[in-house]
């Protein structure tokens, strides 16, 4: 019959619709996360350039010859010489390095044999001393004689330190300037005292549906409108919901003097919060249930921008968090091994690999939220992977620049001593014989950034 098919055929083709549509809000999620993936790649690789650029200025102010500063590491994509340096750009953005000059004072022997233009040969005594000798030819390759002053190793020790904290410096100074733009630019997300709608009813209990025969709220009584602007109540000037909440909670039964700003006129309302049961558990965490007061509107939420100083402040509140992850860093990447094997749930908290990050700024650029609130997300996980990488170069081993500052700090000592105590100046502290342990925290390193790794692709943390 001619009808029914017709009627069938428009169901069709709506299902047909509905199915194009799911497929086009899935392949735009899905460029979103790529985009957001990217995003994060060039975030992380301008932090990098900027760390090196804080080795780089120092290191040739104070005269130190810099042969390579290099963004990423593997083969490499592209790069210029000006000078005596060759800047570029590596395969894998998963770091950088530059490349001064007599990092580790030349042992006596091998200043001989240079001197003599002999070469010195591999060490004996095994793995590790061959190591040690092929990082002492590494080092010698980058000066051009035994009388090269333009070396690292001769530098004043504060010199040194200056050269080596640089580095971190500059991706803690790249982190407050982010947390600026993000709080006093685009300001924090907040519920303020401009009031979106009101409630329909007094619940039974706080957070209840409304059911029939719940009498209205006192903000209807009160003659509250939505877009009224609540300054204060019963004189207490009041600037965001949670002061407003904060007297209405305790203040049930009793008359409240509402001073609301309403199309630029100020009015006078009164208003007795009704007493209803708050849940034990609900929003303040209590164990018990408790009588709080009850106005009856929902607050509008707007991005408020702080004053200049919460930038640096969220910063340094961001380094003592991540300070505290990163002094148990074994426990809680062991921790986090132990999650691959029993599938329990990760610790939000606890730490990522750079996948880890990628995964997270990709749900933040697909979510279902506004542009600015994703930007947010994504300024904010730069600038917390910029305080990560602030403090982790500060862990007091090699190869990290604490290690070189530690060193340094180190050569000073003795050299203090030695004036303290009428000695000879000592040699210059070798590194290079620490190679070594650099070996063992370079293994350690890998292996607990493989376990992250893996778990963030087999047990990832979502934001959501």
């Amino acid at each position: 019959m001619p009808a029914p098919a017709t009627n069938n055929s428009r169901a069709d083709g709506g299902h047909g619709q509905l199915k194009d549509s799911r497929g086009y809000r899935g392949r735009v999620e899905i460029l979103l996360f790529v985009i957001g993936v990217v995003l994060l790649v060039v975030g992380l690789a301008v932090s990098i350039a900027l760390h090196e650029l804080g080795h780089l200025w120092p290191a040739k102010r104070f005269g130190v010859r810099v042969g390579q500063y290099m963004i990423g590491f593997g083969p490499t994509l592209w790069s210029r010489r000006r000078g005596e340096t060759e800047y570029g750009v590596k395969a894998i953005p998963l770091g950088g390095y530059i490349s001064m000059a007599g990092m580790y004072p030349p042992s006596p022997k091998q200043q001989a044999a240079m001197a003599s233009g002999q070469r010195t040969g591999r060490a004996g005594g095994g793995f590790f001393a061959t190591m040690v000798q092929d990082a002492r030819a590494a080092n010698d390759e980058t000066m051009t004689g035994d009388d090269d002053q333009r070396v690292f190793y001769r530098l004043p020790v504060w010199k040194r330190v200056v050269i080596m904290l640089g580095g971190p410096i500059m991706n803690l100074l790249f982190a407050i300037v982010l947390f600026t733009i993000l709080l006093s630019g685009i300001g924090l997300q907040t519920a303020t005292t401009t009031v979106a709608s009101l409630a329909e009813c007094v619940p039974s209990y706080s957070g209840a549906a409304c059911e029939a025969g719940d009498p209205q709220p006192p903000s209807v009584a009160a003659g509250l409108q939505p877009g009224d602007v609540i300054l204060s109540i019963d004189g207490t000037p009041v600037s965001e919901f949670t002061e407003a909440a904060a007297i209405v909670e305790v203040s049930a039964g009793e008359q409240l003097t509402l001073v609301v700003d309403r199309d630029g006129q100020q009015l006078t309302l009164t208003a007795t919060p009704a007493a209803v049961i708050r849940p034990p558990g609900a929003e303040d965490g209590a164990a018990d249930a408790a009588e709080v007061g009850f106005l009856g509107f929902r607050p509008t939420v707007e991005f408020v921008r702080q004053p200049i100083w919460a930038g640096p402040q969220a910063a340094v509140e961001n380094v003592g968090a991540v300070a505290g992850i990163i002094w148990q860093l074994p426990v809680k990447v062991w921790d986090t091994a132990v999650t691959l094997v029993t599938g329990d749930e990760r610790d939000p908290n606890g730490p990522l690999s750079v996948v880890g990050a990628g995964v997270i700024a990709g749900e933040v650029a697909a979510a279902d939220a506004p542009i600015v609130n994703r930007v947010s997300g994504l300024i904010a996980l730069l600038a917390s992977l910029n305080i990560a990488l602030f403090v982790f170069n500060l862990i007091p081993l090699l190869p990290l620049d604490g290690g070189h500052v530690v060193v340094a700090l180190w050569d000073g000592i003795k050299r203090v001593f030695a004036r303290l105590t009428g000695r000879p100046e000592p040699k210059p502290v070798d590194a290079a014989k620490l190679v070594p342990v650099t070996f063992v925290v370079v293994i350690g390193l890998i292996a607990m950034g493989a376990v992250l790794i893996l778990a963030d692709l087999v047990n990832p943390v979502s934001i959501f």
